[in-house]
């Protein structure tokens, strides 16, 4: 096995996580080219792990499915049809090696020709070594585990490069273009996901596509002809390339109106309500982690909620409701809503997001409700696959730390994942004087526990006057205002 394997292939074939080799890329153990490992670097830095089954790393990815609510993914094969393609396609990559081959041997002959005609022992030496080297690549025999798991690899999964952004995602089971990419936190454009609005149609540049389900959508015979398809009703027989547009920004993301449904409550404790709504299945709500819906209840009662689910679910939403006495949105939720209610969904909004490209570790910082937009910032980041997350939730008292279970799957589970609580003791929501000395005081002490927070990027969330404290302790330390980003949580 020859040539260069992109991140993800080869993060898939070791057993290890993008991060771990971008981070022996950073400090000079493993050379890439334009995003591309080459084979031989894998193999010296890894020179067994293709011959293990690294059963530890999938039961570290079923565990963080559990940890924040995804189903554990069924790692099905993929359709009769798609697998047979698939099959075809290794069968003639094997049939060119093999040519390819031949023609080797041929240019050998010839190597040999010349040699004979060179004198002095350097030549036949060099021809006795070329004799060894040539027989020990081509022993009867002779296997390469890291090209037969390449192998099993491409038929049980397609590699898609997106461009022009080069995001890349693999397509695994039953899965169409537009969910695998969803699942790898990959915002592409889309609408409906059901194959009416056209708003998921791209190019394919190479490769082989087929279709899984029939579609609505028109698409004029020239731009099928170009290669234009919907993403949410093909999947990939072949790795490939298309073009399609990531949204970068808040910005590209429209504006949505959805009519959802209460699909359940449950009581947190008796001031957290978790609310979660189920979009239709032709019309899922678009957003990016962090950001926020307004809902209303009733009719008659709205407010802004932030999102407590990952984009990678965009059907299922999750809600922390607040109970606030006397706040007609709250009495509602806690005391009217019920099973199967409508509610309707606006949105999204806020510019609480992560910013992807980054380098630097993430440092979250929730407050009481603050969890729920952490919460969605954290799930996207492990789709991401991003590593040096520590997550520090300051609660009013112990009852506002509400879902310390999740926090704590997430710290049991993953090595490069850190997490503290901290009681307060106070309530976060009305501070001054010697409420607020003791809450920098806290965070002073969480600092100087750990000097590398100030290297990173700091992630925000919660009633506005414990924000505006921890807002204000990091920008003092001269961090730019683009590094410290801030959701106020009613």
């Amino acid at each position: 096995m020859t040539g260069s394997l992109s991140l993800t292939r080869a993060a898939r074939l070791i057993g290890v996580t993008r991060a771990e080799l971008q981070r022996r890329i950073k400090h000079g153990e493993m050379v890439s080219h334009d995003g591309m490992i080459p084979v031989s670097e894998l193999l010296a830095c890894y020179p067994d792990a293709q011959l293990e089954d690294d059963a530890e790393t999938r039961r570290i990815a079923q565990i963080k499915e559990r940890a924040f609510g995804k189903r554990v993914f069924e790692r099905a094969l993929p359709e009769p049809e798609v697998l047979a393609a698939r099959i075809t396609e290794l069968g003639k990559t094997l049939a060119t090696s093999q040519a390819q081959v031949e023609r080797f041997k041929e240019l050998l002959g010839r190597l040999w020709d010349k040699l004979d005609g060179t004198p002095g022992l350097s030549a036949a030496e060099l021809k006795e070594w070329l004799e060894q080297e040539v027989d020990l690549a081509t022993e009867p025999g002779f296997i390469n585990p890291l090209a037969v798991k390449d192998n099993v690899l491409r038929v049980m999964t397609a590699q898609v490069t997106i461009l022009p952004s080069r995001h890349d995602f693999m397509v695994e089971g039953h899965d169409s273009l537009l969910e695998a990419a969803m699942r790898a936190g990959i915002p592409l454009s889309y609408g409906c996901s059901g194959g009416n609005c056209g708003l998921c149609k791209a190019k394919v540049v190479s490769g082989e596509v087929r279709k899984t389900r029939n579609h609505d959508f028109i698409i004029p015979e020239a731009e099928k002809a170009a290669g234009y398809v919907l993403l949410c009703s093909n999947t990939a027989v072949s790795d490939l390339v298309i073009e399609a547009p990531v949204a970068d920004s808040v910005q590209d993301i429209p504006f949505q109106q959805i009519e959802a449904h209460v699909k359940a409550i449950g009581h947190i404790n008796d001031d957290i309500l978790l609310l979660h709504l189920q979009t239709p299945r032709t019309k899922r709500l678009r957003f990016l982690a962090g950001q926020g819906v307004t809902l209303k209840l009733g009719q008659t009662f709205s407010a802004l909620q932030a999102i407590a689910s990952c984009p990678c679910d965009d059907r299922n939403l999750l809600f922390h409701i607040h109970r606030q006495p006397g706040n007609l949105f709250s009495d509602y939720a806690f005391d009217k809503l019920r099973t199967h209610d409508a509610v309707e969904i606006e949105g999204p909004q806020g510019e609480f997001i992560l910013h992807e490209r980054s380098p630097r570790p993430l440092f979250f910082f929730a407050f009481d409700c603050g969890f729920a937009p952490i919460k969605s910032l954290i799930e996207h980041a492990l789709s991401l696959e991003v590593e040096d997350i520590y997550l520090h939730w300051i609660g009013s008292s112990r009852q506002h730390i509400y879902l310390p279970n999740i926090a704590h799957a997430w710290d049991d589970a993953l090595d490069d994942f850190h997490y503290q609580e901290h009681v307060a003791g106070f309530d976060l929501r009305n501070l001054g004087g010697k409420r607020e000395e003791a809450l920098i005081k806290l965070l002073q002490d969480i600092q100087i526990a750990d000097a590398a927070m100030l290297q990173g990027d700091i992630y925000i969330a919660g009633p506005d006057e414990a924000v505006t404290v921890a807002e204000r302790f990091f920008l003092e330390f001269g961090l730019p205002k683009t590094r410290v980003s801030v959701s106020r949580v009613k």
